[in-house]
């Protein structure tokens, strides 16, 4: 599957650890993860010299050519917002995770949009389970 990976950039970096772990598990299975990079403990360098509307347009294509989106959202971002509210609305499947005991936007936690879950992990084992049970639904909804 192609999945777009969304996770803070600007708004910290504080869970680049599991940002990373997430993103290598899916590429271990097989998946296109064009957002890769934002995993990368380097990405602020490598972001900033590119143009945000270069960012904005290539971030927006890359969404509409995903099957799904998959957000760590521990970690407050407008950008992470922006874009799993632009994939709700092309109807993409989305999942949110977030760490247990840390305060999540109520416009996540309260959304009850079709093809969103949101789901709450206490370590990168359980968080990788959330993601395989998510893309269990997103094959089967496909088939």
């Amino acid at each position: 599957m192609n999945l777009y990976f969304s996770c803070s950039l600007t708004g910290g970096r504080a869970d680049q650890e599991i940002y990373a772990a997430i993103v290598g598990h899916l590429e271990r299975q097989g998946h296109v993860v064009p957002t890769a990079h934002l995993a990368e403990p380097g990405v602020m360098e490598l972001e900033k010299v590119v143009d945000p509307q270069d960012i904005y347009r290539r971030d927006l294509r890359w969404i509409e050519e995903c099957d799904a989106l998959i957000a760590e959202v521990s970690t407050p971002s407008h950008g992470v917002g922006y874009e799993i509210a632009y994939a709700l609305g092309l109807g993409k499947p989305v999942l949110c995770c977030y760490k247990g005991g840390v305060p999540v936007s109520k416009m996540i936690l309260g959304n009850q949009s079709t093809g969103l879950l949101v789901s709450e992990y206490e370590n990168a084992a359980a968080a990788l389970a959330a993601i395989d049970a998510f893309l269990q639904q997103v094959r089967t909804m496909g088939s």
